[in-house]
Formats: C-alpha cells, sequence, structure tokens
C-alpha cells in the first residue's frame, strides 16, 4: 500500500464494516492501548514516537493505533465523529487482537475515548493513564480555551500545508522551540489525509457524574499552562474517580508526553509496575 505521508506505515486490523485500523505495535506483556489526541495530522505515532519503545523495553505490550478517521486508519463519510464512534473503533481493535485486561493511555481527545471505553466495558480495563483528558467539560468550555479557538480559526482561514499545521500547534506547546521542523513535516501529510469531520466539532458528552462508577485505577498528568483542555478538570478527576492519582506539572501545554517525557515515562511505568 503506497500512501502520501511521513510515518511509518504499520499494522492494520479489519474490524468490520469494511474498516481498518492501522497501529504500531512492539514489546509483549500486558498490553497498553496509546489513544492519541484529535487535531490536524493527529496520529498514534506522531503522538507516542517517544514513548511507547520504552513501555515496550520495561515489559508492556506497546498498542499505537490511529483513531477511526485519523492517520492511516478508516475514514467515514459520516458528518460528526462522536465519542460511540471513536470507542467502536477501539474496542473492534481490542476484539480483533484478541486483548484481555488491558490499559488505555489516553492524551485529550484519547482520554476521554479512554473514559467512556472504560465506562462501557468495565471488565476489560484493568488501568487508565490520562493526560488531559477531555469528556470532563461541557462543550462550550471547551470551545472558550485558546487553543482550541485558535484551532478552529486556522481552519477557517484557508491556511493549508505546513502554515496552517505550525500555526494550529503553536499553542500546543508551552516551549515553542519545541515544535520542531520534523513534527510540522510528520505532521502535514497526514493532515491532507484528514476529512471534515476530523476538522469539526466532535460530540464528546460531559462524563463527570458518571466517574465514580469507574473501578479501575487512575493515573493521570496535567500541565497547568494547558491552553486546551482546562487545568480545573484535574481536580474533577481526583474528587469523582475513586482512586485517581493526578500529577500537576507546571511549564507544560497539551503535551505531557513530550514535554516531559522522561518523567513521563518514568512515572507510567512505575504506576504500572507498582500502582
Amino acid at each position: 500500500m503506497t500512501t502520501p505521508h511521513a510515518i511509518p506505515e504499520g499494522r492494520y486490523a479489519d474490524i468490520g464494516g469494511g474498516r481498518q485500523i492501522h497501529y504500531h505495535e512492539q514489546g509483549t506483556g500486558q498490553p497498553v492501548i496509546f489513544l492519541h489526541g484529535a487535531g490536524s495530522g493527529a496520529s498514534g505515532y506522531s503522538n507516542f514516537k517517544g514513548n511507547y519503545p520504552v513501555f515496550a523495553k520495561a515489559g508492556f505490550r506497546a498498542i499505537v493505533p490511529d483513531l477511526l478517521g485519523f492517520g492511516l486508519s478508516s475514514k467515514t463519510d459520516v458528518e460528526q465523529y462522536d465519542l460511540d464512534f471513536f470507542v467502536s473503533g477501539i474496542k473492534g481493535l481490542v476484539d480483533a487482537l484478541e486483548l484481555r485486561n488491558i490499559v488505555l493511555l489516553g492524551n485529550s481527545l484519547g482520554g476521554a475515548i479512554a473514559l467512556g471505553y472504560a465506562l462501557k466495558y468495565p471488565d476489560e480495563v484493568d488501568k487508565l493513564i490520562l493526560m488531559a483528558p477531555g469528556g470532563v467539560e461541557d462543550l462550550d468550555t471547551y470551545l472558550a480555551m485558546p487553543g482550541i479557538a485558535n484551532m478552529f480559526a486556522v481552519y477557517k482561514s484557508g491556511m493549508t500545508g505546513a502554515e496552517a499545521m505550525r500555526a494550529v500547534m503553536i499553542k500546543q506547546l508551552y516551549d515553542p522551540a519545541l515544535l520542531t521542523d520534523d513534527i510540522i513535516a510528520e505532521r502535514a501529510p497526514i493532515a491532507a489525509l484528514q476529512t471534515q469531520a476530523a476538522r469539526s466539532i466532535l460530540i464528546i458528552p460531559n462524563m463527570t457524574e458518571r466517574l465514580h462508577e469507574l473501578r479501575c485505577k487512575v493515573f493521570g498528568f496535567w500541565g497547568v499552562n494547558d491552553l486546551f483542555n482546562p487545568v480545573g478538570g484535574a481536580m474533577k478527576l481526583v474528587d469523582n474517580c475513586p482512586n485517581a492519582r493526578i500529577v500537576l506539572l507546571n511549564q507544560c501545554g497539551h503535551w505531557v508526553q513530550v514535554e516531559h517525557r522522561e518523567l513521563f515515562n518514568r512515572s507510567c511505568i512505575d504506576f504500572l509496575q507498582n500502582g
């Protein structure tokens, strides 16, 4: 399969209905599924390439999918993506790979999917690792955040290619120097493959009132300089999840796994190994 993209091509899982989930995989042991966020050019590899090999080396089966509608996974004709759409894609991957006792690790939209999946399939999820997850505020709160408002303004501006990618992502990181040319070059070709639904408002419910139903242990991170998801969501997690621990990081925006990579990797592996 030849595709104009800048990320390495991995494997494909058939999940029914003519749909495929593209994913990378490394290691053996308990499966850890890495769930990326939304945004222009998003893919599992671009979000987690600095993380999942470390998890694999530590004794885990690291599985890094592209969400339905993103990366090299199947696109659909639906006008808007919602939480059930994304959860169904991950459920299809879990079933196709016959995974058990999974860990879901999600950033932003990926965190909302992790929460939605754990609430819908509680017997399948052993632990959650969340990084500034969506799904704990009402839609208007997210749309008012500077990073998200800027993202939609760029979409409407008509900018394309690397220029648009840099304009969208400039608010993603506390230190703009971390937004390298390599990141832009990696994500811009993927953005060209996205449908309009991926650039539209995503329908994700506020799950705060259901967080008490979670039966698994929850570990998470939140950058206090996050311009996409308000840091107050961290208190919603610790106030409502029966067993949650959240780390707040200063000088950190919306991409903790990139901005504080070594701390993130080390802390997550300690949580998975020691609880």
